[in-house]
């Protein structure tokens, strides 16, 4: 079975343990760490205390990319990137999810190939880069990322697909997951419509099915593709009004998940009919009679 994950995002901004323990609560396989201002999230040690106390191991470190997280590890993208591998290794990890460059980040930007490579060899882990989408303002869409929002159009070795960013770029994401082929390592599970707020995206990160998104189509896809990368919810919660709704929200896509990664048992292969004139069933064998 393809293992599913839970991101310490789907209940940001809350404390990691609180994702931890609703991750085990909901029954997920592990947790995706999102490293944020909250010091927890950048210290192994206290990563793995949470992982050995709900018994959950860290799938994956998500390099600080939000705009909150600007000054988490200083300001340089490359040490950020370092920091996050150097975590991931610490904490047994297997991958590290991170965003193109903006295209401000000018010598981060030129490098980034190059520098994604060798930071991946480095800390033996994988480096999966995310999909990501235009930026938009008034109606227009500015390039926001650079060399591309589009990992495909990089020189990467292993990418992330998210399906909100997908619905963003207007990108079928099983057209892009197929367009991945075997570098796709890793997925967000979430859906997405394509919304627009007064001109403005708007990344919604729906639960899975409840969007426009082709989410069951890719994960019954990887399934026949024997793939064996990590799955993980990256879903919007913050509109549950309690922490039981939050659970439920997340079950919900749990379940999604599940159902849609279970392979599908081969049809067996009805019992060969009796030989034509004998009425006994096949391999039935008939009692002496007493004298």
């Amino acid at each position: 079975m393809i293992r599913v994950g839970m991101s310490t995002t789907c209940v940001y901004p809350l404390p990691p343990e609180h994702a931890f323990r609703l991750a085990h609560l909901a029954g997920y396989d592990g947790v995706e760490v999102m490293v944020t201002n909250d010091t927890a999230t950048q210290d192994p040690e206290a990563l793995k205390a949470l992982s050995k106390k709900y018994n959950l191991p860290v799938l994956s470190i998500h390099a600080p990319v939000l705009l909150l997280t600007h000054f988490v590890w200083g300001r340089d993208p490359q040490i950020k990137l370092d920091k996050s591998a150097e975590l991931a290794r610490a904490v047994g990890a297997d991958s590290v999810v991170v965003h193109p460059p903006f295209r401000w980040q000018a010598s981060y930007a030129r490098d980034f190939e190059r520098i994604v490579r060798v930071t991946a060899n480095k800390y033996d882990v994988e480096i999966a880069v995310e999909n990501m989408f235009p930026w938009g303002a008034g109606g227009r869409s500015l390039k926001a990322y650079s060399p591309s929002s589009d990992p495909t159009k990089m020189d990467v070795d292993s990418m992330t697909l998210d399906f909100s960013h997908a619905s963003l770029s207007g990108r079928d994401s099983l057209e892009l997951a197929m367009a991945m082929g075997t570098k796709l390592r890793h997925v967000h599970l979430c859906d997405g419509s394509g919304s627009m707020d007064e001109g403005k995206i708007f990344d919604e990160h729906l639960l899975p099915g409840r969007g426009s998104e082709p989410v069951a189509e890719v994960l019954e896809y990887l399934v026949r593709e024997n793939w064996n990368g990590s799955v993980v919810a990256e879903v919007n919660t913050r509109k549950a009004k309690t922490e039981q709704d939050r659970l439920e929200l997340l079950v919900e896509t749990l379940a999604f998940a599940r159902d849609k990664l279970t392979p599908i048992a081969p049809a067996q292969p009805e019992p060969a009919a009796p030989p034509a004139g004998t009425d006994a069933a096949p391999n039935t064998v008939e009692k002496p009679q007493a004298n």
